[in-house]
């Protein structure tokens, strides 16, 4: 793919990305109103806090779904339909956590779909062997991040009646993770492997990506919410991590074949 055609789909994405996260916030702060009002942390929200009524919030969420889908016809038939498969779990994520101790599995099966939904974006179709490893990758990351995430609710989340993976795991949450973490950098290889990349890609999530989770296993206290709170965002590295190891291996893939290319006699 050009490099041009490849910035056009990275900005498509990263636009229809925070949109729709947006619209998935919103959805969670309108059916979670009432127990956000019970929690700390949250009570200050928009909508919990009174500032900004449900119907005013509708209006907000029908503005963000307009935008999301202007985002989504720019793409061929297939994604735009595929794409629709998404909202059963942005919409059920927020019911989840009243009847499972699971519903950060939900959110990661939502917030992972663009690693379905790009692939087909570019190709018109899956490579099911590439993407689904990476889609669970995803869900697996999101298993480990949202799930330090939680910590910081748990005493008011126990009161309000809210489940969540935090308050499943408990004090063996270190240790939960510590497999989600190494199910993430094994999923991630093994997508890597089946698409083709090459060294830079797998030294740099093996060996960077596998450390900055370890940094955060090792430095979480789950029992402090400004610690959980500071170790959550830290994941924005772990996905810069990501991204240059696609950004290295894609210079490397461009400099070898150019020297193929040149060593190659002209006919």
């Amino acid at each position: 793919m050009p490099l041009s055609s490849m910035a056009t789909m990275m900005a498509l994405f990263g636009t229809g990305a925070v949109v729709m996260r947006g619209a998935g916030c919103t959805i969670n702060d309108m059916w979670d109103v009432d127990f956000d009002k019970k929690v700390e942390r949250t009570k200050t929200r928009p909508i919990a806090s009174g500032l900004v009524s449900q119907p005013k919030a509708l209006a907000f969420l029908g503005v963000q779904l307009s935008a999301g889908l202007a985002v989504l016809l720019q793409m061929n038939p297939y994604t735009i339909f595929f794409c629709f498969g998404s909202m059963p779990f942005v919409i059920m994520y927020p019911f989840m956590k009243r009847i499972t101790y699971w519903p950060q599995l939900f959110l990661g099966l939502a917030y992972n779909w663009g690693a379905l939904a790009g692939w087909s974006a570019v190709a018109g179709s899956i490579d099911w062997t590439v993407a689904l490893p990476l889609y669970a990758a995803g869900v697996s990351w999101t298993l480990v991040y949202d799930t330090v995430y939680g910590h910081q609710d748990k005493r008011d989340d126990i009161a309000a009646g809210v489940k969540s993976t935090s308050l499943l795991f408990g004090d063996h949450t270190k240790t939960v993770l510590s497999g989600f973490s190494a199910a993430t950098i094994s999923l991630m290889c093994l997508s890597g492997y089946m698409n083709g990349q090459g060294l830079p890609f797998f030294l740099t999530v093996a060996g960077a990506g596998s450390a900055h989770l370890l940094w955060q296993l090792k430095s979480v206290d789950i029992n402090s919410p400004s610690v959980c709170w500071r170790i959550f965002k830290s994941n924005a590295w772990f996905g810069a991590i990501i991204f240059s190891a696609i950004l290295a291996d894609l210079a490397y893939d461009r400099i070898t074949n150019t020297g193929d290319t040149e060593e190659q006699p002209s006919l």
